[in-house]
């Protein structure tokens, strides 16, 4: 038997279709969840990694509106943090044009300033030309004469203004080319300075997320051709939410500024220490076995968790300890960057599981 519902007097509606259409409305309604939340995640990637325009807090306050995508379901929550979130979006939007416009401006001013000096001294140079053209149509002139002691004083006169013409060339060349000198130096070191942070996290100074891929990539590169083994370590502070709650978000950013410190103390001039996303942190230790990697992340993890930490500015000066959690994997044969650092990523979600302020390598998760 076939049930329908009596819409109207003429119109019914079909159980099944009314089924298909909800099942559909579903999962529609997943998938822009989902392009919602990729959407986002490519605007994390994408945003610069720079101090100057608080890029740090704008991708704190996108990775906790995409987990309101993921988790909240009463609409009106959603949609009211999405109407605060989309000024926030816009600001740092604003933001980040103001500091390419800004950087772009700097860059052809110091094109404009080459070319203008490029274009003085080819002036200069032909007013040299034509004064040394003149002087010598005047030497020709001067062999025409008939006296020997004529013909040797205008010599001796001209060859005297020759030389102050070079002189004077020479004087305004050495002007210039200390000049154009101090605008290369000035140039090359702002070039320097952009290299440098296009790889450096704004808050830390260690490598930022773009620097440690291009070193991981590099290094399971190396193994395909000789064997270069390493280890990778990746790090996440505990319960960090809590601190930013409580205590706000400069007492984080401490907190951060002092876990990079005792990893910087801990480790060697050959590892590569990056911020790897918000708390989360990696270290990357060449020629390290997985038991070396795992008793230097015991001994990170050992030091952070033992140091106090006096909030002088917080009310009642509260001391304050802090813990983080370590995955451990090893390079092996043939591994791809996605397969050893899903491994070490693997191990840190064990770690935390586990109670967290603790170590977990990769073969405790096989």
């Amino acid at each position: 038997m076939r049930l329908t519902l009596k819409k109207k007097e003429t119109d019914l509606i079909d159980i099944d279709d009314l089924s298909v259409q909800l099942k559909d409305s579903d999962q529609k309604n997943d998938f822009f969840r989902l392009s919602i939340r990729a959407l986002l995640q490519f605007m994390q990637d994408f945003s610069l990694d720079l101090k100057d325009i608080k890029s740090d807090q704008f991708k704190g306050d996108i990775s906790k509106l995409s987990d309101s995508f993921s988790n909240e379901k009463k609409l009106k929550k959603l949609q009211k943090r999405f109407e605060r979130d989309k000024k926030v979006i816009a600001a740092y939007i604003d933001r980040h044009q103001i500091y390419i416009n800004d950087r772009e401006g700097e860059l052809k001013d110091i094109i404009e300033i080459l070319t203008s000096a490029m274009v003085t001294l080819d002036t200069e140079n032909q007013q040299y030309n034509q004064k040394i053209m003149k002087q010598s149509e005047k030497i020709e002139q001067i062999t025409f004469l008939d006296d020997i002691k004529k013909i040797k004083q205008a010599l001796i006169q001209e060859i005297e203004q020759m030389r102050e013409t070079v002189k004077e060339k020479q004087s305004r060349d050495s002007i210039k080319l200390d000049s154009l000198s101090r605008q290369v130096n000035t140039l090359n070191n702002q070039l320097e300075k952009a290299r440098a942070e296009s790889v450096t996290d704004g808050l830390t100074g260690i490598y930022n997320r773009k620097a440690f891929d291009d070193q991981i990539e590099e290094l399971v590169e190396k193994n395909t051709i000789s064997r270069a083994p390493f280890s990778l370590l990746m790090m996440d502070i505990d319960d960090f939410k809590k601190i930013n709650d409580k205590y706000g978000h400069q007492t984080g950013d401490r907190v951060i500024l002092a876990v990079i410190s005792k990893c910087r103390q801990s480790i060697r001039g050959e590892d590569f220490l990056a911020r790897y996303g918000g708390e989360e942190f990696a270290i990357i230790l060449p020629g390290a076995s997985l038991k070396n990697a795992v008793n230097k992340a015991n001994y990170i993890c050992n030091s952070i968790a033992a140091t106090r930490y006096c909030l002088e500015d917080v009310p009642g000066s509260p001391t304050l300890s802090v813990t983080i959690s370590i995955g451990v994997s090893c390079h092996q044969r043939a591994d791809t960057v996605a397969a050893v650092t899903h491994r070490a990523d693997k191990a840190l979600y064990a770690a935390k599981y586990a109670g967290k302020n603790c170590v977990f390598s990769e073969k405790a998760v096989v």
